[in-house]
């Protein structure tokens, strides 16, 4: 009895959702639903597994990716891997999720663990940690210290406060402010391709 290679089965998937969006990019609006069904299936299960004390959320928090998606395709490029892609824009969205759910609570929410989008393919290409890299080095150490210690290191607000010597408070902004200057040169860098 042969076995599945799990690794293949993940490929496979992303390369028909990427084949969806493309189709739907060029027009074709039967695979662009296509496209946005299969992802919300990937999107909800990411989602569930990281808001999983506050399963009423994630209905919600699906369709703010989606139309995230949506109003961001003209940004996605065929050479570019589609779980990267997506997975930012959940990411970005499931931060400022619970930024807001943080500002009526005083706990905070963990956003990064080993699972992927497309339940952990782990193929990630090197180019993408390489263009992050970049992309950090262009960002105030007081915005791209905070976002390397707890958002890629995995550290905790306070222990990163530690190392910076920064208040808590502070760690938090940086990262705040960090993320939304890497979405301003992340948007920048896509629309000089574009050119």
């Amino acid at each position: 009895m042969q076995r599945t290679n799990p690794q293949a089965v993940l490929n496979a998937r992303e390369l028909q959702l990427q084949a969806l969006l493309l189709r739907g990019l060029s027009g074709d609006a039967v695979a662009y639903r296509d496209f946005l069904a299969a992802l919300a299936l990937h999107v909800r299960g990411f989602l569930q597994r990281r808001l999983a004390r506050r399963p009423s959320e994630v209905e919600d928090l699906v369709q703010e990716v989606l139309l995230a998606v949506h109003n961001a395709r003209h940004t996605y490029q065929a050479q570019q891997p589609l779980t990267a892609w997506v997975q930012a824009i959940a990411r970005y969205k499931l931060a400022d999720h619970l930024r807001s759910f943080a500002r009526h609570e005083a706990r905070n929410e963990p956003l990064d663990d080993d699972t992927d989008l497309f339940a952990g393919t782990g193929a990630e290409p090197a180019e993408a940690s390489l263009d992050l890299e970049r992309l950090l080095e262009q960002l105030p150490a007081r915005q791209r210290l905070p976002i390397v210690h707890v958002k890629l290191q995995g550290l905790s607000v306070e222990e990163a406060a530690r190392l910076t010597g920064l208040s808590s408070s502070a760690v938090k902004v940086g990262i705040y402010r960090g993320l939304k200057a890497l979405a301003r040169l992340i948007g920048g860098r896509s629309n000089h391709e574009h050119q």
